[in-house]
């Protein structure tokens, strides 16, 4: 089947990624490698320096910064070697967190091109940060929205609330023309 022959790719409907996201769960850790060298994990986790240490993280990306949320930033590991990323960002529905998909995607990004661990954390581990793990995985590794979500399943329950959702689901949509093209490319060569 030609490229032009495939069906073009459509976004999920949010109750389908909805169901993709519920079915199997099973216990978590407070953090879990969801990609190589990224880390998802709780606030207890980015707390605690003698553990990030023993993981070997070097980035920090805090879903939950501000004096209100979790506040670490960089004066909190002033004593380490992490470097220190802060979306000061509330879990809720009508907030808008696709500001911050680029720049964090980028911050993620950079790390890994250094051989660094980066753990992205926020309250539970659960929505803010996951959905700033998943936005990395499509604008910088090209997965699909579907693709991404599987690929964090795999070793960690993750559950964005319903905003983030239907956020990354307009990402999914932007970036489906971009990915398209670049299979295509990848398939002449």
């Amino acid at each position: 089947m030609s490229p032009e022959e495939e069906p073009e790719y459509q976004t999920p409907p949010t109750c389908e990624l909805l169901g993709l996201l519920l079915k199997n769960r099973r216990p978590t850790g407070a953090v879990n490698e969801v990609w190589p060298n990224l880390y998802i994990g709780d606030a207890a986790t980015a707390q605690h320096k003698s553990l990030l240490v023993d993981l070997g993280i070097t980035h920090v990306v805090n879903a939950a910064d501000g004096p209100q949320h979790i506040c670490t930033g960089p004066h909190f590991y002033k004593d380490t070697s992490i470097q220190y990323h802060g979306v000061e960002a509330p879990d809720s529905k009508d907030f808008d967190l696709s500001p911050f998909f680029t720049e964090t995607a980028d911050f993620i990004h950079a790390a890994l091109e250094l051989k660094g661990k980066v753990l992205v954390h926020c309250a539970r581990g659960v929505s803010r940060s996951a959905t700033l793990a998943l936005a990395f995985l499509m604008i910088r590794e090209r997965l699909s929205l579907a693709e991404a979500v599987e690929a964090v399943r795999r070793h960690r329950n993750i559950l964005p609330n319903v905003g983030f959702l239907n956020q990354l689901r307009h990402l999914d949509s932007s970036l489906a023309p971009e990915r398209k093209t670049t299979q295509h490319q990848e398939g002449k060569k």
